[in-house]
Formats: C-alpha cells, sequence, structure tokens
C-alpha cells in the first residue's frame, strides 16, 4: 500500500506538547509518514513559551526545498509561522511545488498568552498564505483577530466569522468553539456554501496543550489520505475528543492531550 505523507511547517516546542512534536505524534498516529520544517525553536514546558528562537528565512527555505524536491507531500499543515518573512517564504513554495491540501492554523498566541506571531505578519498571513488554503482552522479568539476585533460569542456569530473568513480565499474554514462556554464543544465548518456543526461533550481538564496542532494535524493525515474535508474535520474532531478526554497531567502547569488516546479506546471499542 502506497505511503501517505504530510508535511508540517511550524515551531519546535520542547515540551513537546504543542508544535511539530504534536504533530508528528499526530501523523505516525493515523498512518502517514510526517516531515517538517522548523520556523522557530521554543524553550517551551507546561508553564508556558519561555523563549522564542526564530529560523532564518533561508533555513526555512532549504528545509522546504529538501523536503518537497525529494520526498513531496500529500498535504501540508503549517502552524507557528513567527514573521511576515517566514509566511512570505512558505506562501512562495507552497505556489512552486503546488502542494496539495494546505491545512492553516493560523497560530498566533500559546496558552499561556506568549505571542507567537508578530502583528506585521497577521496581514501576510490572511493576503498571501490563506488565499492558498484548503482548510483554516482558527479558534474564537484568532478567527476574531483576523477579522479585526469582530466578537465572536454564539455560533450565529461563529457561521457570520466562517464566512467572512471565506472571502479571503480558503477553500473552507473552520472555526473551533473550544474557547465558547457550555456543557458541548461545536466547532463550524464552511465549505461549499453550507454550514457542518461538529460537537462533543465539553471536558472538565486544564491539560489541553496542543490541542489546535493536533486538530489540524489530524485534518491534514486525513486530507493526505483522500478524505473529503467535512469527512477529515469529523475524523479529527473525534481523534481530538478523545486526546482531550484522557489529556496528561505532566509537568506543573497545562499538560497536553494524549495523541494515542484515540488508538486506545475509540478505535479499540470500534473494533469490539
Amino acid at each position: 500500500m502506497e505511503m501517505r505523507k504530510t508535511l508540517t511547517i511550524a515551531g519546535s516546542d520542547s515540551g513537546g506538547g504543542a508544535g511539530i512534536q504534536a504533530d508528528l505524534k499526530t501523523f505516525q498516529e493515523r498512518d502517514v509518514f510526517g516531515t517538517s520544517v522548523i520556523t522557530a525553536i521554543t524553550a517551551q514546558n507546561t508553564l508556558g513559551v519561555h523563549k522564542v528562537y526564530p529560523q532564518t528565512v533561508e533555513a526555512v527555505r532549504s528545509q522546504l526545498d529538501a523536503v518537497l524536491s525529494d520526498i513531496g507531500t500529500d498535504s501540508v499543515k503549517t502552524g507557528m509561522l513567527f514573521s511576515k518573512e517566514i509566511i512570505l517564504t512558505v506562501a512562495e513554495k507552497i505556489r512552486e511545488y503546488q502542494v496539495p491540501n494546505l491545512v492553516i492554523d493560523p497560530v498566533m498566541v500559546a496558552k499561556g498568552g506568549a505571542s507567537l506571531l508578530r502583528k506585521e505578519a497577521i496581514l501576510a498571513l490572511k493576503e498571501e498564505l490563506i488565499p492558498l488554503g484548503k482548510v483554516i482552522t482558527p479558534n474564537l479568539p484568532e478567527a476574531s483577530e483576523l477579522l479585526n476585533g469582530q466578537p465572536i460569542t454564539s455560533i450565529g456569530e461563529m457561521e457570520q466569522a466562517a464566512k467572512a473568513l471565506h472571502r479571503s480565499g480558503a477553500e473552507a474554514v473552520l472555526i473551533k468553539g473550544g474557547h465558547m462556554e457550555g456543557a458541548t464543544s461545536i466547532d463550524v465548518l464552511y465549505i461549499n456554501n453550507r454550514f457542518h456543526h461538529f460537537e462533543s461533550n465539553r471536558i472538565d481538564t486544564k491539560h489541553t496543550h496542543g490541542t489546535g496542532c493536533t486538530y489540524s494535524a489530524c485534518i491534514a493525515a486525513e486530507l493526505a489520505k483522500g478524505k473529503t474535508v467535512p469527512e477529515a474535520v469529523s475524523i479529527a474532531k473525534d481523534f481530538i475528543t478523545a486526546a482531550i478526554t484522557h489529556s496528561l497531567p505532566i509537568g506543573k502547569g497545562i499538560g497536553p492531550t494524549n495523541h494515542s488516546a484515540y488508538r486506545h479506546f475509540v478505535a479499540t471499542a470500534i473494533e469490539r
């Protein structure tokens, strides 16, 4: 059977819960071969991001050329891109290599509040990268930031925001409702002039480090295997729900999600 490939373009999390570490763990769990381009190295743990060491544009470009000219890929997900210059370089290479199935997780702020995207980079993200995207996956604060501070406090406003972001050029927009209060967590997908809602019970845990990275990585993996966007999001929603339900109380702060939880708990139950 042909091995499908997925590339993550993101920052490195030394704590192992988010960034390329979370992405590669997810790819492995979803049976795709993962490759990576590191945009920044972070000194990070469950207590927060302590230092950020961005890579040079040349380092990012060289990594992209090395992977895409030889191994290629069936999908790509972007995470922490840090700067306008790195975003422009990524967009250039996505176009040059005609990369399919681009999933954009517009990482802006870490769980502990550290900024992971420079302010001047947001315009480049909207104008240069999002129009190349298959799916963009902002959470509520990220969607609001991309829409110049527009408040998003209800499902109706999530739908309006998804339509507004769709006009930026991405084929599909998934707005994640994890920051909204309520007994359930509802994510809104807008694609082909239709809304799809994905609902799960809200999990009472603080250990949610890496949820956005893991969710978008799973979507990218499923797209690489030929799933449609709604199918990929549905699988990813189940995957991240299991990962949060069985999250890991590691460290002194916000622990990571459990990337093997879906295989251990959900897939096993289905097989039975």
